[in-house]
């Protein structure tokens, strides 16, 4: 299941976006760090998805997903 989300991201000398911190019920959670990043294309759409999985301020890891199309975050519930 995701929820979509507000992202604040960062693009380094490249260019490539990366969360620095993200809105999920209302609340700010800062990203600590960014434990994998990977691109995935999903069946059917073939939408392409950068995934980030986050270490967040709150001490939980999450999955944020970034719709590069339609530029639009996503937060992915394990």
């Amino acid at each position: 299941m995701s929820e979509q989300i507000s992202v604040i991201t960062y693009a380094g000398y490249r260019g490539e976006e990366a969360p620095r911190a993200f809105f999920l019920g209302g609340v700010r959670i800062d990203v600590m760090s960014v434990l994998d990043a990977r691109v995935e294309e999903e069946a059917g759409t073939r939408a392409r998805l950068r995934l980030f999985v986050v270490k967040g301020g709150d001490g939980r890891t999450h999955t944020l997903a970034h719709d590069e199309e339609r530029d639009l975050w996503f937060h992915r519930s394990p």
